[in-house]
């Protein structure tokens, strides 16, 4: 696939085909092509913890009351998370990283959906109640040094999103020449 075509395909999909697990060969691939990018300093500071297990995918979904119950239906997710010890910009390395994750699903011909965790709250309500990342620390294996940036939801999905619509990109670009 030539990379224009990967990065207009690339879009937020959260309609997934329960029932069709990603093969543990896929797997491995997408969590090669994460653990590959690119990291200040080379400091490496990315962090991956892949979930297939049914039960403990649900229970991500409710991580938040906003924005993660459709992830109930994804058979792959995997939270990524920064070494806060290994960077201090462990933040824009896992950006970078997931966003790797999503253009490598794209390229397995899966779907995927980025669900924010750094500074969200679990409950909307209550923003200074338990947040999203002490909620998936409560049942994941994170390293205490771990710190969720987010988690992608991966899978199958016969769903087609609609095209972007037409955006004014002139403006959002300034030339020096």
């Amino acid at each position: 696939m030539e990379f224009k075509e990967l990065i207009s395909r690339r879009r937020s999909v959260r309609k997934f085909e329960t029932q069709r697990p990603v093969e543990a060969d896929v797997v491995e691939r997408l969590v090669a092509a994460a653990l590959a990018a690119p990291s200040s300093r080379n400091s490496r500071s990315t962090r991956l913890a892949v979930v297939t297990d049914r039960t403990a995918i649900e229970r991500m979904a409710v991580m938040r009351d906003y924005g993660s119950a459709f992830m109930a239906g994804a058979p792959l997710a995997i939270v990524v998370a920064g070494d806060r010890r290994a960077s201090d910009l462990w933040e824009v390395n896992a950006a970078i990283a997931a966003t790797v994750l999503q253009l490598a699903a794209v390229d397995e011909g899966l779907a995927s959906c980025w669900v924010q965790v750094a500074g969200r709250p679990r409950r909307k309500e209550a923003p200074e109640g338990e947040t999203a990342a002490d909620y998936l620390r409560g049942f994941l294996p994170l390293g205490e040094e771990w710190e969720p940036l987010c988690v992608v939801a991966i899978g199958y999905s016969d769903y087609v999103p609609k095209p972007l619509p037409e955006a004014d990109d002139a403006s959002r670009v300034v030339r020096v020449e």
